[in-house]
């Protein structure tokens, strides 16, 4: 049994924030209803291509993007805008220990699925509400998207080449950082409160904002922005406070250095055969390191072009130097290390015989993360999960059909 498979989570969320966060409750052992609307579901799931495939080549309409964020969920369709609707998610709500939702501010007042509204039915349920901005502010009312919060929380000010070279210009994670980043705070804030309920009792309302987050972990690039009133700037692959700490050139390609210490920047130095640059005052330390980039860096894109990325990393390694190599996806999931800790995984289903997924990261000894289920076809447990929470007979529930509130 799952660490939390005790709590029943109502994840009325969609897109990647706030299912991350479910998904991650799921994984823990947390059965998760997710509701969708009849007809169209999720907004991922139509974003594609690409799209999973059967046996037969041919696309199940299931696309990639949905089938990242909803493993361990039960599939639940339900149009709340009809009164009908409202009183069956009312009613999951108060037999529900969690709900997660990513409306806009005030989005599920009109329904009566606002916390205040759910709150009398439920005194112990921990509301989690997503948002691009948060619940107060002058930009509460305004929906957010990752790459627009990327972009207004500062990252992109951090991220792509440095001016004046070739190519210059701000850049998005390649990834939806902020959205993943939110889902994982999301969940250390659903723990917190469960934690807080459990010694203390009653619920609470969580106010999880994109840009919160995002501004969150600008990390030690906030905080060399506070303590010098500087803005950073662009670096490309280089690192602000760290040299080497970068991208360098090989003979059959690239390979990324990571010198965190003076002690490894010395046993590189004897590596790459300029074992002098270790007493060098202009690079003897990581501060004059830093302010003697310009000089340094040049000179080890000289020494690095002449070996491999694959000598480079073995030697430096040898040493305990951090190194390794850039790897598309392929070489990811083809790494020893990566097959070693089993992050790729299949799980049945339905349509395509078996789904790949990507494992979770947590590694629990005791209550190991259980693949229970594929994610969900669009209402796939509509009938299962309003019989068995709500005790709906079959008559009510095709009742229900034929009106189109589920």
């Amino acid at each position: 049994m799952g660490a939390l498979s005790h709590l029943r989570v109502l994840d009325l969320s969609r897109v990647l924030a706030g299912p991350w966060a479910g998904q991650i409750l799921a994984d823990l052992g947390a059965e998760v209803i997710k509701v969708e609307r009849p007809g169209n579901g999720d907004d991922t799931r139509a974003w594609g291509p690409p799209f999973l495939k059967d046996a037969y080549g041919e696309s199940t309409g299931e696309a990639a993007y949905y089938l990242s964020a909803n493993r361990n969920k039960q599939s639940v369709t339900i149009d709340f805008t009809k009164p009908e609707g409202q009183r069956l998610v009312r009613e999951l709500a108060a037999k529900s220990d969690i709900l997660i939702e990513n409306f806009k501010v005030g989005g599920l007042q009109a329904y009566g699925l606002d916390y205040a509204s759910l709150k009398d039915v439920n005194p112990d349920l921990i509301y989690c509400s997503i948002t691009g901005f948060g619940q107060t502010g002058p930009y509460a009312k305004r929906a957010g998207y990752d790459f627009m919060i990327q972009g207004l929380g500062g990252l992109m000010s951090l991220t792509g080449r440095p001016e004046g070279e070739e190519g210059a210009g701000p850049v998005k994670v390649g990834v939806a950082l902020t959205d993943i980043l939110t889902g994982l705070y999301s969940t250390v804030a659903i723990l917190a409160a469960l934690a807080h309920r459990q010694h203390d009792g009653g619920g609470q309302h969580i106010d999880m904002a994109l840009l919160d987050v995002q501004v969150a972990c600008l990390a030690n690039q906030a905080m060399n922005y506070l303590t010098t009133g500087v803005s950073p700037k662009r670096l490309g692959n280089a690192h602000p406070n760290i040299v080497p700490y970068q991208d360098f050139p090989t003979a059959d390609g690239d390979f990324i250095l990571t010198v965190g210490n003076d002690g490894q920047f010395r046993k590189f130095a004897q590596v790459a055969g300029y074992a002098e640059w270790a007493d060098d005052p202009r690079f003897a330390t990581n501060a004059a390191r830093v302010a003697n980039r310009l000089v340094l860096v040049p000179l080890i894109r000289q020494a690095t072009v002449f070996r491999t990325t694959a000598q480079w990393v073995s030697e430096l390694e040898a040493v305990g130097v951090p190194c390794g190599p850039i790897n598309d996806l392929a070489q990811v999931f083809e790494d020893p290390q990566v097959q070693a800790r089993h992050l790729a995984i299949e799980l049945p289903h339905v349509l395509a015989g078996l789904v790949p997924q990507v494992a979770s990261p947590i590694r629990l000894s005791a209550t190991p993360v259980e693949y229970r289920n594929a994610p969900p076809l669009l209402g796939e447990h509509t009938q299962e999960v309003l019989q068995r929470v709500l005790g709906m007979t079959s008559g009510v529930l095709e009742g229900l059909r034929k009106s189109g509130v589920v």
